[in-house]
C-alpha cells in the first residue's frame, strides 16, 4: 500500500498542478426490415472567415506540454488501477465505486445522461452469457454466441464468460432491448463486420474494444428469431445506426474501420456517445444521412466525456440537420479539423478541451461544407467555456437563439478544466471482480 502511494502521489500532484494551471487560463423494421438493406437503403432514399477564439492560448508549446503531460499521468493511473470516486464524471461516479458492481450490472442502465439517458437496453430482461466467439452461420446462429444473443426478441443483459475476439462474418444485426455489457473482459469485434443497429430501440452497448471492421455483404442475415433477409453490401462501420432511437453508447474503444467509427442517420435520435477512446481513423463520427435528408431534423445527439485520441483526421462528429450537444470532451488530435457540419445544424459546445496540431493550416476546430458561400453565418453554432490550446480557435456563427440552444441542451457542461480528469479513463476499462472497476 505504501509503494502505491509513493507512486501516486507525484502523479496526483502534478495531475493537480495541470488542473490549477489551466482553470486560470479560461474557462446521436422498415416493412419488416425491408430485406435488411442499410447503406445501400439510405442511398435509394437519398441521396474565409477565420475568428480566432479570445481565449486562444499565447504560449502554446508550453501548454501543449502541459497537456502532454497530464496525457501521461492518466494513462499511468490507468495502469495502477487508481479510482477515485470524485471523477466528476457522472455516468462513473453513478456505479463504478461500487466493488459488487457483478452483481449489480444492471444498475448502469440508471446511469446514462444527455439524449440517450432513456435507453434502458436489456434491463428488465435476462442476463444471456456469450461463451462461444464463433460466427459459422449468419442465418441460424448457434446458441451461446453474440450473434444468438443480439437477435432474441425479448429483452436481453448479454455478457461474455471470457476474454474473445469475434469476428463476425456478417453485420451484426441488433433487435430491441438489448444490452452487451463486456465488463471484466477483454471483447474484440474485430477483422469482419461490426454492428448494426437498424430500425430498432433502446440498446446499450458497453466495454468493447471495436476494430478493423471491413465492408461485408451481399449475404443473408438473421435480425430474429423469425425473420432473416438479403443483405446488400455494408460499408464497414464500427457501430451503424440507422432508423434508431434511445441509444447509449458508452466506454468503448474504437479505431481503424473501413468507413465510420461511429455513424448515425435516417432520422436516428435521442443517442449519447460518452468515454469512449477514439484512436487511428479519417472520418470517425457520422451524424446526419444527407444534405437532403430533412427527416434527420429530428435528431438530437450527446457526444460527452470521450477522448478524441491519436492519429485521428476529421468529423469527431461531422453534422448534418440536428441538434448536437458536444461537452466536456478531450481532443488532443486532429489532422484537418474536429468538428464539422451542413445543411443547419445546430452544434452548441461546451467545456471541451481542444489541443490544435502542429501544422499552421489546421488550427480551426471546425469546419463547414455549404451549398454557396455566406450560408454558414446564420448556422447556430456556438463555444462556450471551451479551452483552446496551441492556438486553436472555433468560428462561431448564427445568432445564439435561446430556443435552438435548449434543443441543442442535454446535460450541464463541466469546467473545461477538468476535462482531464473526467476523460482519464475514457475507453474500454479493465474491471476486476471484487473491486472498484
Amino acid at each position: 500500500m505504501a509503494t502505491a502511494l509513493y507512486f501516486l502521489c507525484p502523479l496526483l500532484i502534478m495531475m493537480m498542478l495541470f488542473i490549477t494551471a489551466t482553470a486560470n487560463k479560461s474557462i446521436e423494421e422498415a416493412k419488416q426490415f425491408q430485406s435488411l438493406s442499410s447503406s445501400t437503403l439510405a442511398n435509394r432514399l437519398s441521396e474565409n472567415d477565420e475568428l480566432r477564439h479570445e481565449h486562444a492560448e499565447d504560449d502554446p508549446e508550453a501548454i501543449a506540454s502541459m497537456v502532454a503531460m497530464s496525457i501521461r499521468n492518466s494513462t499511468e493511473r490507468r495502469k495502477l488501477g487508481y479510482f477515485s470516486c470524485t471523477t466528476g464524471n457522472p455516468i462513473d461516479d453513478c456505479w463504478r465505486c461500487d466493488r459488487h458492481w457483478v452483481r449489480n450490472r444492471k444498475r448502469l442502465a440508471d446511469c446514462s445522461i444527455g439524449f440517450g439517458r432513456n435507453a434502458i437496453g436489456g434491463r428488465d430482461g435476462r442476463y444471456y452469457v456469450v461463451t462461444d466467439s464463433g460466427d459459422d452461420d449468419p442465418v441460424n446462429p448457434r446458441p451461446g454466441t453474440l450473434r444468438h444473443a443480439v437477435i432474441q426478441d425479448a429483452p436481453l443483459w448479454i455478457v461474455f464468460k471470457h476474454d474473445m475476439v469475434i469476428t463476425l462474418k456478417q453485420e451484426l444485426m441488433m433487435n430491441s432491448f438489448k444490452t452487451i455489457d463486456a465488463r471484466g473482459v477483454n471483447v474484440q469485434i474485430a477483422y469482419g463486420a461490426c454492428i448494426t443497429i437498424q430500425f430498432v430501440t433502446n440498446i446499450i452497448i458497453h466495454g468493447l474494444h471495436i476494430h478493423d471492421c471491413k465492408p461485408t455483404g451481399n449475404a443473408m442475415v438473421r435480425n430474429s428469431p423469425s425473420h432473416y433477409g438479403w443483405r446488400t453490401m455494408a460499408d464497414g462501420d464500427g457501430i451503424s445506426i440507422f432508423g434508431s432511437s434511445h441509444i447509449w453508447i458508452d466506454h468503448n474503444s474504437l479505431s481503424n474501420c473501413a468507413d465510420g467509427l461511429i455513424d448515425a442517420i435516417m432520422g436516428s435520435t435521442a443517442i449519447t456517445i460518452s468515454n469512449n477512446y477514439f484512436t487511428h481513423h479519417n472520418e470517425v463520427i457520422l451524424l446526419g444521412h444527407s444534405d437532403s435528408y430533412i427527416r434527420d431534423k429530428v435528431m438530437q445527439v450527446t457526444i460527452a466525456f470521450n477522448h478524441f485520441g491519436e492519429g485521428l483526421i476529421q468529423r469527431m462528429p461531422r453534422c448534418r440537420h440536428g441538434y448536437f450537444h458536444v461537452v466536456n470532451n478531450d481532443y488532443t488530435h486532429w489532422e484537418m479539423y474536429a468538428i464539422g457540419g451542413s445543411a443547419d445544424p445546430t452544434i452548441n459546445s461546451q467545456g471541451n478541451r481542444y489541443l490544435a496540431p502542429v501544422n499552421p493550416f489546421a488550427k480551426e476546430v471546425t469546419k463547414r461544407v455549404e451549398p454557396w458561400e455566406g450560408s454558414w453565418k446564420h448556422w447556430n453554432w456556438r463555444s462556450e467555456g471551451d479551452l483552446m490550446l496551441n492556438g486553436a480557435y472555433f468560428t462561431a456563427s448564427g445568432r445564439a437563439a435561446p430556443r435552438s440552444y435548449a434543443r441543442a441542451s442535454s446535460l450541464a457542461a463541466k469546467s473545461s478544466s477538468m476535462v482531464g480528469t473526467i476523460t482519464s479513463n475514457a475507453g474500454a476499462l479493465s474491471c476486476h471482480i471484487g473491486y472498484q472497476c
